[in-house]
C-alpha cells in the first residue's frame, strides 16, 4: 500500500515545530495564515535562562509554554482567530495510538508532541533527546496482520516537520517518540484537537492585547530568569559554566545554546526575533498604526545581534578551549538587553488603552 497524505493536506516548509505544525492545519482548514501571526496572537516570544541539575544549559525565545498561570501559545492563538483548540495527554501509549488512528481515519492531520530523538528521519546522536517538539501527522498506513518483532503493529505514519517534504516513520517508533520520559520536557503522549466552526480574523484589539501581554512578560518578569532580566542573568550564569562542567559538557552546552538561537533549532533566527520583527510588520498593517513596523524593524536587527553570539557559541563548540570564548559570547548579551528593554517598553507605550 502506498503512504499517501490525507487529501488536501500540503506540506509546508516552516520555521518553528508549534507554530509551523499550527500552519499546517489551519491551512487544511481553509484559513491562510502566516507563521508570524500565530506567533505573535500567542504571545509567544520572550526569554529564559534555565539549567536544571542533570541537563544542559538552556537559552529560550518561546513565552507563554503552558506552564502554570499560562494558558499556553496554541489556545491564546486559537482564542484570538476564533478556532477552538484543546490539548490533551494521557498515561497510556494505546490510548494515545487509538486516538491518533480515529482521527487520521476520519480525514484529521492531527498536531502530536514528539522526543526528536525517536525519529529516525533527523538522523539526531543516538543521545539526544528534547522531547518538546511538535509535528503534525498527516496520513498513515493500516497496521498489517503480522506483528512485528517487538510486538508492535507494523503500520506506518506520515510526518510533517519543518522541511517541505513528508517523512514515514513506523508506529513503533511514533509511539517511543510520543511516550518518550527523557526530561526537561517529556511529551507525554500530548495531542491537539482543532474546531474551526467559528473562525475569524484578529482583529485590531486583540493584536495590541498579545503586544502588551508579550511586552508585560519581558518588562516585568515573575522571576529573574525570564525577560530582560533573565538575559542579563544569563550573560553572567553563562561565565560561570567551566565551574561548573568538564570540557566535553561545556562544548555540548555551547552548541546547545547555537541551536535554540539559531533559526536550525525551529527559531526562524535570532532566537524568535526575526518572526517577531515580521509578525509587527503585520500588525501595522491591520492595526494601521506605522509605529509597529519601526519597532519591528529594530527588533529584526536585535535579531541580528543575536545570531552573532549563536555563533561565537558555535565557535566554542569546536575551539581548543571553549571556555576562552564565553566573554565574547556573552559581553553583546549586555547590549542586546538594553536594546530590548527600550523596544519593548516603545512598544508597551505604543499599545498601551
Amino acid at each position: 500500500m502506498t503512504l499517501e497524505p490525507i487529501a488536501g493536506f500540503k506540506s509546508l516548509t516552516t520555521h518553528h515545530c508549534v507554530t509551523g505544525s499550527m500552519r499546517h492545519i489551519y491551512e487544511f482548514q481553509g484559513y491562510p495564515i502566516s507563521e508570524d501571526m500565530l506567533l505573535g496572537l500567542g504571545a509567544g516570544v520572550g526569554f529564559v535562562y534555565w539549567h536544571m541539575k542533570g541537563t544542559l544549559p538552556f537559552y529560550g525565545g518561546r513565552a507563554n509554554t503552558g506552564r502554570p498561570g499560562e494558558e499556553g501559545l496554541e489556545k491564546t492563538t486559537g482564542r484570538r482567530t476564533g478556532v477552538r483548540i484543546e490539548a490533551f495527554r494521557t498515561s497510556s501509549g494505546r490510548k494515545a495510538e487509538k486516538a491518533l488512528l480515529d482521527m487520521l481515519a476520519a480525514g484529521e492531520p492531527v498536531m502530536i508532541h514528539v522526543d526528536m530523538g525517536f525519529l529516525p528521519y533527523l538522523d539526531l546522536p543516538e543521545d539526544y533527546h528534547f522531547g518538546g517538539h511538535v509535528v503534525v501527522v498527516a496520513g498513515y498506513e493500516p497496521a498489517d496482520s503480522r506483528p512485528s518483532e517487538a510486538g508492535w503493529p507494523a503500520g506506518r505514519a506520515l510526518i510533517a516537520d519543518r522541511d517541505e517534504g513528508l517523512h514515514p516513520i513506523s508506529l513503533k517508533d511514533l509511539a517511543q517518540a510520543r511516550g518518550s520520559h527523557f526530561k526537561p520536557f517529556p511529551p507525554r503522549h500530548t495531542w491537539y484537537t482543532f474546531d474551526f466552526a467559528h473562525k475569524r480574523p484578529p482583529n485590531a484589539e486583540e493584536i495590541e492585547e498579545a503586544i502588551r501581554e508579550v511586552a508585560a512578560g519581558m518588562l516585568e518578569p515573575p522571576i529573574t530568569n525570564l525577560g530582560i532580566k533573565g538575559i542579563r542573568k544569563a550573560a553572567k550564569r553563562t561565565l560561570q559554566w567551566p565551574n561548573m562542567m568538564d570540557e566535553e559538557s561545556l562544548r555540548h552546552a555551547c552548541f546547545n545554546i547555537f541551536i535554540f538561537i539559531d533559526a536550525m533549532g525551529g527559531t526562524g533566527g535570532g532566537i524568535f526575533r526575526y518572526m517577531y520583527g515580521r509578525f509587527l510588520q503585520e500588525a501595522a498593517n491591520i492595526t494601521g498604526d506605522g509605529r509597529l513596523a519601526e519597532v519591528g524593524q529594530e527588533i529584526y536587527a536585535i535579531g541580528d545581534q543575536w545570531q552573532r553570539v549563536a555563533h561565537i557559541f558555535k565557535q566554542a563548540y569546536t575551539a581548543p578551549d571553549p571556555s576562552t570564548l564565553l566573554p565574547e559570547a556573552t559581553t553583546p548579551m549586555l547590549d542586546i538587553a538594553d536594546r530590548e528593554q527600550a523596544a519593548w517598553q516603545r512598544l508597551r507605550e505604543i499599545v498601551s488603552p
